[in-house]
């Protein structure tokens, strides 16, 4: 697994969550390359937390941004938190590059909030499952329970060609840590 060994970075993300009262629970695979998928993403606050927990993981992360934002001083920032930038002109869209990011590294663990947006979202946008199978990469779901104030890590996911069973076996891990996912749409809004 992909990670920053920094110890004054690690110490920086526990302490935030300790102080916030937020938690881990599980454990990230050690594989070299995969796809984390975080839900719910609804506000900034989310985004914080986060990092706070990649931090304290000492995980090396990627997160696709577009090219426009790496401008100096804060391109600097964004590649040393793991981003990468993404063409927005390109004949090759998000998926297609991404997936190519993935064939040209040996170790990359790539965040993604199925949602697509910090807004409530009726339905998951399916770049995630796309970028997996493309890459042959495993998926990880990322559960944000605000109530327990937990991070729940969970199993291993390998993607198969069916999107729709997947989703429901992905939506189930969901569901079954304090989030209202229906089987047949997502059930918004989220009360925190």
């Amino acid at each position: 697994m992909p990670q920053r060994h920094g110890c004054i970075a690690r110490a920086l993300g526990r302490a935030v969550l300790r102080a916030f009262g937020w938690r881990i629970v599980g454990e990230l695979p050690d594989v070299s390359r995969f796809v984390v998928i975080g839900a719910p993403h609804t506000s900034n606050v989310d985004a914080v937390f986060g990092l706070a927990g990649l931090l304290a993981l000492d995980l090396r992360a990627t997160v696709m941004v577009k090219d426009s934002a790496f401008w100096w001083p804060l391109g600097v920032l964004l590649r040393w938190l793991g981003a990468v930038p993404i063409d927005r002109r390109s004949p090759k869209g998000l998926v297609d590059q991404t997936i190519d990011t993935f064939r040209t590294r040996d170790q990359m663990v790539l965040l993604m909030t199925p949602e697509g947006t910090r807004k409530a979202a009726r339905e998951w946008k399916k770049g995630f499952h796309r970028i997996a199978r493309g890459a042959g990469v495993p998926i990880v779901p990322a559960a944000a329970n605000f109530a327990r104030r937990e991070f729940i890590l969970g199993p291993v996911f390998e993607p198969t060609a069916s999107y729709d069973d997947d989703l429901q076996a992905l939506l189930a891990f969901f569901r079954e840590h304090g989030h209202p996912y229906r089987s047949d749409r997502l059930s918004w809004p989220l009360r925190r």
